[in-house]
């Protein structure tokens, strides 16, 4: 007999067999066994008498072991005019090496034994951790010991991670869920909190490395230390190397816990306008609870009949149902040792931002005029317990767990008891928790997005003004530059005039309404330098379309007030709101547009001293137009703006440009322009730039100036 025609016959005899009331016709009428009993493998915990507390978890199933040094104390402890400096900390910490060693020569040490030591920060913490092979635990473990207890600092890797946060700063406001995750945070928290502050370039500038050799010298202290290790060792021959390497270590001074005061966010509307997007995100806050709350297991039921999954409330109705969503969810957040937030967030089109929001209300009203169901108690349960196995489903899953227990101070069963906490919630649980922590009249409602686009104003919600969030970069030195005297002076306006003469006069500047340019661009980088062929059409007083070829391919870019992007092979992009401010300050400090608008009050003018560009002494300029600002370099002689002096957004953070114009033509129209410039940005050689053809007053297409649809779309 064949073995299908085998596993045929036995099919038929085990189905006959089988008495009739044991057959089903359908799926729902399948018993669903009992969850297995939840036992997992318990670290073990050892306290050493310095009061670091060890954790040993041996798991045997591949030659590995993994170990980590928890640090309390993170950057909810950094004093806020020195916000970042844990983050630096944490990265220098390992990059800059130990007394003993660079940080380079640890990482070809480790490299040529496929291990890592590698360390980290947090809002309460910060770490060390080592991985190695179980052969290698002898040459890798005094590393992880030498980063513990003797890091260096270097200076040049300080500045190098300096760089690396300023980069993240520069870039913060290029993603809109980013802004929204952050200033939600900063609503329900308070600007101020030290769960919300952000770090500026200020406050950056401001770390220095004895700020970093004094974090340590007060944190990193036995008492304060949570040590783990799991892998494949033998427990006793692993805590006798333990004891021998920490057990000598003198006790510290323990870390004081921040003091924090947390009061729900002032209810309200707040908006980030944003031109250059076309969805609107949406979060609505308040605070929420820590996760020793008794409620704490009533409401991880709530959460998920409310905003938790494909069959919640939020999805199924705002998002399914009503159409009005890309991604919404939400619930009563919870933290360790701190207030969690109360957060709903939605993602939807421009169009029906307004709908959106008064959906998310109707569905918080709806917590408490609709209860839930005896359906959705028992499906949100199932969908919380079916998925707990998965955060446990591992010995390194388990020990993590045990870790925060230990670090927070909770009973070290809490794990074990989730599982029957959840099954005992009920309907009036639900209800009681809904009405007692979720607060509707509480909510600040913050939407990132372009109200121009928005179906209705933000104002139909009647929930009083809309209040809006300026989410601007302070640059370095901002300070300083807003205590500068206001209005321009005689001698700048003076000046100004002579720069108005060497353009070719008032009249003949007030007549140009777009210049193009046709050119080629040598613009050097960390890879090289890189030809470009550039045609770009700027229109005053604040568009402008460049055109690029490049060796990847055309790309070009537009700012306009309503919307600036990007159009590369892959389609239209926002262009970074970094690019994009520095764009529209270019375009604002022109000497075209400054001529033209010099009667207009937004533009300032003071005279600044002078020094000299080549040969010529050249007198210094400061010009502001609508809060941009740039110094100008002039010849008294023609006229000519021979330099300009600009703060701008570069890869690493603001840095000073420096543009030099030379080779002055006459063209169209009773101009004299210049056809070259080089570029230098941070005191490097970045770039130059040479006009081939220029055009005054070109024909305007203002197709050119609107965002293409994505294909698909």
């Amino acid at each position: 007999m064949s073995a299908r025609r085998l596993a045929v016959f036995l099919s038929t005899v085990l189905c006959a067999a089988l008495p009739a009331a044991a057959q089903i016709t359908d799926w729902t009428q399948a018993a669903k066994p009992p969850l297995r009993p939840f036992q997992p493998q318990q670290p073990r915990r050892i306290a050493l008498p310095n009061g670091m507390v060890i954790f040993l978890q041996e798991d045997h199933e591949l030659p590995l072991i993994r170990g980590t040094a928890n640090v309390r104390g993170g950057s909810r402890e950094e004093p806020a005019a020195k916000a970042g400096l844990v983050d630096l900390y944490g990265e220098v910490w390992r990059t800059g090496g130990t007394t003993a060693r660079t940080g380079d020569a640890l990482d070809d040490f480790l490299e040529a034994r496929a291990a890592q030591v590698e360390t980290f920060s947090d809002e309460d913490s910060t770490a060390v951790s080592f991985d190695t092979l179980k052969t290698s635990f002898e040459d890798v473990f005094p590393v992880f010991l030498e980063v513990l207890r003797d890091p260096a600092f270097r200076p040049e890797k300080i500045e190098l991670a300096k760089n690396q946060a300023n980069t993240g700063i520069a870039r913060r406001n290029d993603d809109p869920a980013g802004i929204a995750g952050r200033e939600a945070r900063k609503l329900a928290y308070g600007a101020d909190s030290p769960y919300a502050r952000q770090q500026e370039y200020a406050t950056v500038a401001a770390v220095t490395r004895d700020d970093l050799v004094a974090w340590h010298k007060a944190h990193v202290h036995p008492n304060n230390i949570i040590v783990s290790v799991i892998g494949d060792f033998e427990p006793a021959a692993m805590e006798a190397r333990l004891r021998k390497a920490f057990a000598g270590w003198a006790r510290g001074p323990a870390v004081a816990k921040v003091e924090v005061a947390f009061h729900d966010p002032k209810p309200g509307v707040y908006l980030v306008s944003k031109d250059d997007v076309t969805q609107s995100n949406v979060r609505l806050v308040h605070l929420g609870i820590k996760r020793d709350n008794p409620d704490y297991f009533a409401l991880e039921v709530m959460n998920e009949v409310f905003g938790g999954g494909f069959s919640a409330r939020l999805f199924t109705n705002v998002r399914s149902k009503k159409g009005l969503a890309y991604g919404v969810g939400g619930g009563v957040g919870s933290a360790w040792d701190h207030p969690g937030v109360f957060q709903v967030g939605l993602g939807t089109k421009s169009e029906t931002t307004v709908a959106g929001i008064e959906a998310l209300m109707e569905e918080i009203d709806n917590l408490t005029a609709k209860p839930a169901t005896a359906d959705e108690l028992r499906r949100a349960k199932d969908a919380i317990l079916n998925s707990f196995v998965f955060r446990f489903d591992s010995k390194r899953k388990v020990l993590a767990e045990k870790l925060q227990y230990e670090f927070y101070g909770y009973p070290p069963d809490f794990m074990e008891h989730y599982r029957s906490a959840i099954e005992a919630v009920t309907e009036a649980d639900v209800a009681r928790v809904a009405a007692k922590y979720v607060h509707k009249d509480r909510l600040a409602i913050l939407v990132v997005g372009k109200p121009a686009a928005f179906d209705k104003p933000l104002s139909s919600l009647n929930l009083g003004p809309v209040a809006n969030v300026d989410i601007t970069i302070p640059e370095p030195g901002a300070e300083k530059a807003a205590a500068a005297p206001a209005g321009s002076d005689e001698k700048g306006k003076a000046l100004l005039a002579r720069v108005a003469a060497g353009l070719g006069g008032v009249e003949h500047v007030r007549a140009v309404k777009a210049v193009r340019q046709k050119a080629s661009a040598h613009m050097k980088g960390p890879q090289g330098e890189v030809a470009l062929e550039v045609d770009s059409l700027t229109v005053l007083p604040d568009r402008s379309r460049t055109q690029l070829q490049t060796p990847m391919g055309a790309m070009t870019m537009v700012v306009a007030p309503a919307g600036s992007f990007l159009i590369t092979p892959g389609g239209p992009q926002d262009m970074p709101a970094s690019q994009r401010d520095s764009s529209v300050k270019d375009l604002k400090t022109n000497p075209l547009s400054v001529v033209s608008r010099a009667d207009d009050p937004a533009v300032t003018v003071r005279a600044s001293g002078g020094e000299k560009v080549g040969e010529v002494q050249a007198e210094g300029l400061e010009v502001t137009v609508d809060g941009a600002s740039s110094r100008w370099l002039v010849d008294p002689q023609s006229g000519r703006v021979l330099r300009a002096v600009t703060r701008v957004s570069g890869p690493a953070g603001p840095t000073e440009q420096m543009v030099d114009f030379s080779d002055f033509r006459p063209v169209e129209g009773g101009l004299t322009l210049p056809f070259k410039r080089s570029i230098t940005r941070g005191g490097q050689e970045a770039g130059s730039v040479e006009v081939k053809e220029l055009q005054v007053n070109p024909a305007v297409d203002e197709k050119e100036f609107q965002r293409p649809s994505t294909p698909g779309k």
